[in-house]
């Protein structure tokens, strides 16, 4: 928690989060480069496409996503599910 008085940390201040984002974009520009330099040695023709693992991730992500919505349809209780009911005799 942090008083009125105190500088933020490191990790709060707004330069960092802008070079470790810049950071990942680097990363993320030399792997596509990689993908495109480096043979890999794929199984299935599928493989062959290229970025495939980004679309397959990304394909996943969003089957979780709208899986877990399902869920929670079917899991999800009332906000007064544990408060006690006036009706309730105990």
């Amino acid at each position: 928690m942090q008083t009125s008085d105190s500088k933020p940390g490191w990790a709060e201040r707004p330069e960092v989060g802008q070079r470790i984002r810049y950071v990942l974009y680097v990363i993320c520009g030399l792997l596509v480069l990689a993908e495109l330099v480096v043979h890999r040695h794929t199984v299935m023709p599928l493989e062959r496409i290229p970025a495939f693992y980004a679309i397959y991730g990304f394909i996943s992500l969003v089957g979780v996503v709208l899986v877990a919505k399902l869920l929670r349809r079917g899991v999800s209780r009332p906000e007064n599910y544990y408060s006690k009911d006036e009706n309730d005799a105990s």
